[in-house]
């Protein structure tokens, strides 16, 4: 019995649960509430020590880190679907595309989403509120995250995090305008980690991807928004509590 633990389909909890519909696999999501910490609840901790979603139960072996699960399910749980290419050379571009979201979009969008966003969840607590909040995260460096949205970021920090984005996604339009797909002539991995994170950055960032900057990456995120799993996941789980 395959259990995944998420926030929802957006960012990196995105990433398995689409994979998961692409494949047609049966699983139970369990839906963790970021808003009450769920995530840094003893009990999840047990499952996950980093308290970080998404996390995959497979039958009690537990697998962490979003686009660690994907290739995961591709593995473990083979089906007619294959969201990996059969092409060695367009593996590896996938999965370049892949270690790039990981280690370079996701980051600068994930600041800009806490500044706006996250940071809601702890402004008004307490000093006392905040403390027993922190002291529950098993990361350093995410305390110190948490203790900067509350503070606030600053602001030479947010500049540069935008510069990122503002080269991030001209980087996928660049490739998207002349390409169908990110690696290869198929839909794969590299779409689908790329897209949990770019979905909904023409709302986010109209500054920057717009149907005069950026044609091909919003005709692609159109694509795959149409694609039937991706409109069942969405229909089926809710976007945010």
């Amino acid at each position: 019995m395959l259990t995944l633990y998420s926030f929802g389909p957006g960012a990196n909890s995105l990433k398995p649960t689409l994979a998961l519909y692409e494949k047609g696999l049966e699983f139970e999501h369990r839906l963790l509430n970021p808003a009450k910490f769920e995530h840094h609840e003893d009990w999840y901790k047990a499952l996950n020590p980093r308290g970080q979603v998404p996390a995959l139960d497979d039958d009690g072996r537990i697998v962490t880190e979003s686009t660690v699960i994907c290739e995961y399910l591709e593995d473990a749980h083979p089906t007619d679907v294959k969201l990996r290419p059969e092409d060695p050379y367009d593996i590896a571009q996938m999965r370049v595309w892949t270690k790039w979201v990981d280690e370079y979009f996701c980051w600068c969008v994930s600041t800009i989403g806490w500044h706006r966003h996250v940071s809601r969840m702890v402004k008004d607590k307490s000093d006392e509120e905040f403390e027993a909040i922190v002291a529950r995260i098993p990361i350093p460096e995410q305390q110190v995250k948490w203790r900067r949205a509350r503070e606030g970021f600053p602001q030479d920090m947010l500049d540069e995090e935008m510069r990122k984005i503002a080269l991030s996604v001209k980087r996928l339009d660049d490739h998207l305008r002349d390409q169908e797909w990110l690696a290869g002539e198929a839909y794969s991995l590299a779409d689908i980690c790329n897209f949990a994170i770019a979905n909904g950055v023409e709302k986010g960032f109209a500054e920057l991807v717009n149907a005069n900057d950026t044609p091909g990456l919003l005709r692609w995120i159109e694509q795959i928004n149409e694609r039937p799993a991706t409109k069942a996941m969405f229909a089926n789980v809710p976007r945010e509590f």
